[in-house]
């Protein structure tokens, strides 16, 4: 057996019928040219061959004697794979949106906690004659960094795959069960082992809380020129920030990964600050079209590794950290730099105190305390009372920067499917694949019924961005370091010249705007995206619907 860290089993606990704590993926694949054959029954038997190489397919929990502690991970000898992977057509016509809501639907259903916590979906039907694959986890086993550790396991870097070596054989448990005796032992041994680990680290965390009671002088001077004017204990209420129920709405969009490095680069800032100002953009203008949008600035949870490189354990190493969207600020390069400023700030924060971060840690009767109060939290409506500590929930996952196979066909799209959660209703997390960014957008359906218009402004913000990359004047580069003495200097590897992506270069050379130059494109984002008009472009929002003139004179305002 194997023990589930304290951060692992909030994932249980928290979990509701209105919010799953699984997260997924859909994959757009093309089948390989010619192919004739039943891909359900060749992916379904890929998995039989693969699923040995990753802990997640083959564990199942084991519930401790009256739910006093955690459970654990054992093994599960007697898998269906008949349950875990599974086929489904599309109606016709098959477009790309009948997708995305079937995807959404299944992502609302509770993963079943007595057998190994995953499934896939194969789906066909598609007009496009492509094949879509949906795969969904419980998050109570991993966390992005160990989804892409996972994804390793079933895909290949050739059509024709690799030779995997079988499993070594083992005797079969013959319906063994642990017992209520040794479940309880166990138990009790591990939060003994919580609660000494918890014992020793209590000077260091002392010593961290301390730390932080002090005001980080370099970072404040840093970033004086950008930072918020005051700290919100809060985040302002929106129409996001109510209790949800357990229908979900899904919405995939692609920008191009070269442009979003030039717009980093161009700016002075991180690709994680472009992605929260395209995001920050693309809801404030989503907020403004029904005068929602808040004097103060939005505020995003970000989650953020605490994984030490190298390290593919199938678990959760992560904490969160509150960023400043500056929704409050309407040039979008002025945003883009207070949101750097923020969100460099808060790393900060997190990099004094990261080390004394607990993933596990005791806690002994939190399967029934917690769990009851999530249920009573989420169904009492006090969500809608309180006020929020964030806004919305966004990450970003980087992926594999080249193409992949699954079961031999082509994997042309990789769309991160997150969680929604009770005072979040709405999910954005991104992946990057193969020169794309690929975002994914989950949200309770009461919520935002409207999920698809905030991927138009996700598109029509990259490309405002882009656009003024032409018109404002690059950041200057940070000073070089001093050249090395002679003896050093013959032993030093010289600096390889940093090379132009093609995208870029295309982009810096055209005298018109480069909000036109199209984003990467993928048969599945042809249709996943609705044309932007030419006005969202130059950084006005097409309106949601037809509006009265006195309608739209109120939305100008608002921008």
């Amino acid at each position: 057996m194997k023990h589930l860290s304290g951060l692992d089993a909030t994932f249980l606990h928290l979990e509701t019928p209105e919010m799953p704590m699984h997260v997924g993926s859909l994959n757009v694949l093309d089948l390989p040219k010619g192919y004739e054959g039943d891909f359900y029954e060749d992916a379904k038997q890929f998995m039989a061959s693969r699923i040995h190489l990753a802990d997640v397919f083959t564990r199942k929990l084991a519930l401790m004697p009256f739910d006093l502690t955690n459970p654990v991970w054992v093994e599960d000898d007697d898998i269906d794979l008949d349950y875990h992977v599974r086929h489904i057509t599309l109606p016709k016509p098959g477009t790309n949106r009948q997708l995305q809501q079937y995807v959404a639907r299944l992502h609302s259903t509770l993963i079943d906690r007595s057998r190994p916590m995953w499934e896939f979906f194969i789906i066909d039907g598609l007009k496009s004659g492509q094949v879509a694959l949906y795969t969904k986890v419980h998050h109570a086993g991993i966390d992005g960094q160990a989804g892409v550790a996972l994804g390793k396991a079933i895909f290949d870097l050739e059509a024709t795959g690799r030779v995997v070596k079988p499993p070594r054989s083992r005797p079969r448990s013959s319906g063994y069960q642990l017992g209520m005796a040794e479940l309880a032992t166990a138990a009790l041994r591990n939060t003994a082992q919580q609660y000494v680990k918890l014992f020793k680290m209590a000077p260091a965390i002392a010593r961290a809380l301390g730390g932080l009671a002090k005001p980080d002088e370099k970072a404040a001077e840093k970033n004086a020129a950008t930072a918020p004017k005051k700290f919100n204990l809060f985040a302002p209420r929106t129409s996001l920030n109510v209790s949800i129920t357990n229908q979900r709405t899904f919405a995939g969009r692609t920008i191009s990964l070269a442009e979003t490095k030039h717009i980093a680069k161009h700016f002075g800032v991180s690709l994680n600050d472009v992605v929260m100002a395209t995001v920050a953009g693309a809801l404030r203008h989503y907020l403004a079209d029904n005068n929602e949008l808040p004097a103060k600035p939005l505020v995003a949870g970000v989650p953020v590794s605490l994984r030490e490189a190298g390290d593919e354990t199938a678990n959760n190493q992560a904490s969160m950290i509150l960023v400043s969207l500056a929704t409050d600020i309407t040039d979008p390069v002025q945003r883009l730099k207070a949101i750097n400023a923020s969100s460099t700030s808060s790393k900060s924060t997190m990099n004094r105190f990261k080390a004394v971060i607990l993933d596990d840690f005791p806690t002994f009767a939190a399967p029934w305390l917690v769990s009851g109060i999530a249920s009573m939290v989420g169904r009492s409506g006090l969500v809608n009372l309180l006020p929020p500590g964030a806004n919305v929930a966004i990450s970003n996952v980087a992926g594999a920067p080249f193409p992949m196979y699954f079961a031999g066909a082509l994997v042309t799209s990789y769309y991160p499917v997150s969680i929604a959660g009770h005072g979040m209703a709405l999910n954005v997390t991104v992946q990057s694949y193969n020169g794309r960014m690929d975002y994914g957008l989950i949200a309770c359906r009461r919520a935002v019924p409207d999920i698809t218009e905030i991927g138009d402004y996700l598109l029509a913000e990259h490309q405002l961005l882009m656009s003024l990359t032409q018109s404002h004047p690059a950041a200057v580069p940070k000073a070089a370091a001093p050249e090395p003495a002679p003896l050093a200097k013959a032993a030093a590897k010289p600096a390889s010249k940093p090379a132009v992506e093609p995208a870029v270069k295309k982009a810096a050379s055209k005298k018109a705007p480069a909000a036109k130059a199209p984003a990467a494109k993928a048969p599945v984002a042809k249709t996943a995206a609705r044309k932007v008009p030419a006005k969202a472009a130059a950084g006005k929002a097409p309106p949601r619907k037809p509006a009265a003139p006195a309608k739209r004179a109120r939305a100008a305002a608002a921008a």
